[in-house]
């Protein structure tokens, strides 16, 4: 066992809390946070030590080659690791940070290799979160901090989530409530002179494209991905996960021996047990959807079924991010 002189955690369960000076101090000394963003939960560590960038990777179980990116607490103070900003990237971080864009930009030799995965751009964001925002005002380094889940698995979007799978292996959860976004942030950069999204995420493509004209959008990787977040399987459940025409995936399944859960856009099913189906948003509501998408999928994945049933969202506004967390979850492992 460690002793920080803040209290003796091995072998027991973080604590749970809103206290940003207990944070500071284990983040100071080395050791890993979950913190609150509008997004989701991330498991934070100093982005500049490499040992608790390295700690971050072992707990996650994450591979190495899958990036980080970097919280900090305003636009200004992307100069300490960041040493270029592009116009037009630029652009967007003024009109949404804090919020959930993270760029993709030209790094410092202070940010270690591990952060980047060996890549010369490093992934930054200013978090919207109060709690978060906080904290990193109060720190004289910058978070990497991934979502705070073992890898693969589905993202934390409150402090019980972070709590049920790595309460055991991290010291503190600062309490900030539900995630008011849900899903991660888009992720943005250039090549040469052209934008790509790498990532679809919680800011929508018609946004960015108002301050920036017409973005690509880059596929996500199997492997070695460019930015964080982008390998094929991931966000999925450990029960298998069957995403097409729900109509008919319910109607052959209620033919079948199998166990199942339902998790619709707004559908209802009068075969399905109730507590064995969710719906995203009863109204259509694509935000509500995206707000209520990892935990809907968390909740299905621990009842007594053996797969759970999903159809795509509408293709407008955040239902292309939403179908891409859908279909990764639905992916091969």
């Amino acid at each position: 066992m460690q002793k920080l002189g803040l209290r003796i955690f091995a072998n027991k369960m973080a604590i749970i809390g809103q206290d940003i000076s207990q944070a500071k101090n284990f983040l100071k000394a080395g050791k890993l946070v979950a913190i609150p963003t509008e997004t989701v939960y991330g498991l934070a560590g100093n982005a500049l030590n490499t040992a608790a960038v390295a700690s971050i990777f072992e707990t996650k179980n994450r591979p190495s080659f899958d990036p980080l990116i970097i919280h900090t607490s305003s636009i200004e103070r992307v100069d300490d690791f960041v040493g270029e900003f592009p116009e037009p990237l630029y652009k967007l971080a003024k009109k949404f940070w804090p919020g959930p864009l993270t760029l993709l930009l030209p790094r410092k030799s202070n940010v270690p290799d591990l952060v980047t995965s060996g890549l010369e751009k490093v992934a930054v964001r200013v978090p919207d979160h109060p709690l978060t925002n906080s904290l990193l005002e109060i720190l004289d380094f910058p978070l990497a901090a991934p979502s705070a889940n073992p890898f693969g698995y589905i993202s934390p979007t409150t402090a019980k989530h972070v709590q049920d799978q790595l309460g055991e292996k991290i010291p503190y959860i600062l309490d900030g409530g539900s995630c008011q976004v849900g899903l991660e942030s888009t992720i943005v950069g250039m090549e040469n002179d052209q934008l790509f999204i790498y990532r679809l995420g919680g800011l929508e493509v018609a946004d960015i494209e108002k301050i920036v004209g017409l973005v690509q959008i880059k596929n996500h990787s199997s492997s070695n991905p460019q930015a964080p977040g982008l390998l094929e399987s991931h966000y999925a459940p450990r029960k298998p996960f069957l995403l097409g025409n729900l109509d008919e995936l319910v109607s052959n399944h209620l033919r079948g021996k199998k166990r199942f859960g339902v998790m619709s856009l707004s559908k209802t099913f009068k075969d399905v047990k109730v507590e064995y189906q969710k719906q995203l948003s009863p109204s259509g509501d694509l935000k509500e959807a995206a707000q209520n998408l990892f935990g809907f999928m968390r909740y299905l994945d621990e009842q007594n079924i053996e797969v759970i049933l999903a159809e795509e969202m509408p293709v407008e506004g955040l239902g292309n991010a939403i179908n891409d967390r859908l279909k990764r979850a639905a992916a091969e492992k």
